[in-house]
């Protein structure tokens, strides 16, 4: 689905419009997302492969999951798996999620919902879709996207946000032909719902074809825009971009998004618009020691994750699971 589906666009509140001297970015870098598997099966786009983790920062890794149609019995999930030392966000753009963890969260997401998990000091986790889905099938589609924690906040209590469709801030552009969807930060002054212990933004926008979208950005932040779907051009350069890349743009206070003109021959007729996600935060600048699930600062906090891991010191699959989990002899929380 697009970033906002309502009746009346004009009612939406406005981005507004670029200052004179505003430094539009220019695209540093396009690469082209891998395919791959996650968890049980289910097919995932890499977003951020062979992307320096120093033009990332803060973020980690990011998958795009689907877009899918699944046939009766086929949707999946991943089993019980444990996490430390980041943020796990995920938007669930079409299709239905269930979310568990060992420290109290857990609900069900669907077409606009985002679920914000906070590993921090240790989590055990599990995502799959409700049995309705499994058994009837469907569309599917949503992201996953990690943020690392800085040193101070990597042992902070687990927490968990349910943000509902409904909570988001939704813009449109000055004239219209760009819709936006603000899950986190600050977007000309108007704020998404979600709380971060790193200063970022993340926005889910739709620009029709031909449409420029002139999105303010903060300057200390950096600035990645991914491509869900369709095809057009980012940055001041106007480099092409199609689905399943994702650019990584230079320094400015404002990211400039064109949808492709109708007859171009970059054109996508299937989706005709540019749907993307355009994400940027404070660069944390420190050290990552990265293995599986756990994002730490070095490579003997690494160790101790596992170790912790294995002797169950990140959590207890609640009760109501058990039964579940030990038919699918995951009760040792290990990752994929």
């Amino acid at each position: 689905m697009p970033a906002v589906t309502v009746e009346d666009t004009t009612t939406l509140a406005r981005v507004p419009v670029p200052e004179p001297r505003t430094v539009r970015r220019r695209t540093r870098s396009v690469t082209t997302a891998p395919a791959g598997f996650e968890g049980e099966g289910f097919p995932v786009r890499r977003a951020f492969a062979g992307v320096d983790l120093r033009d990332l920062d803060p973020f980690i890794h990011m998958d795009q999951m689907g877009e899918v149609e699944y046939a009766p019995g086929e949707p999946k999930g991943t089993s019980w798996h444990p996490h430390r030392g980041f943020e796990t966000v995920t938007y669930i753009i079409d299709g239905t999620f269930e979310h568990a963890d060992s420290h109290g969260g857990g609900g069900t997401i669907s077409n606009g919902d985002t679920q914000w998990m906070t590993a921090g000091g240790g989590v055990l986790h599990i995502e799959r879709p409700p049995e309705a889905l499994v058994l009837s099938g469907g569309l599917f589609h949503g992201l996953q996207l990690w943020v690392n924690l800085p040193r101070a906040q990597k042992w902070v209590e687990p927490r968990y946000q349910d943000l509902r469709a409904r909570e988001s801030v939704l813009l449109a552009s000055p004239d219209g032909g760009a819709l936006l969807r603000v899950i986190a930060g600050d977007v000309g002054g108007h704020r998404g719902p979600g709380s971060t212990y790193t200063p970022m933004a993340m926005v889910h926008a739709t620009v029709s074809p031909g449409a420029t979208l002139d999105l303010p950005w903060r300057p200390d932040f950096n600035a990645l825009v991914y491509v869900l779907s369709g095809s057009g051009a980012v940055g001041i350069d106007g480099s092409p971009v199609r689905t399943g890349q994702l650019a990584v743009l230079g320094p400015g206070d404002t990211v400039t998004l064109r949808g492709t003109r109708p007859g171009d021959r970059h054109a996508q007729s299937r989706t005709p618009d540019l749907d993307v996600v355009v994400l940027g935060g404070l660069p944390i600048r420190e050290p990552i020691a990265m293995y599986g699930p756990f994002v730490m600062n070095t490579r003997q906090e690494v160790l101790d994750a596992l170790t912790d891991a294995q002797a169950g010191r990140l959590g207890s699959i609640p009760a109501s699971y058990v039964g579940a989990a030990a038919a699918h002899g995951d009760l040792r929380g290990e990752s994929e």
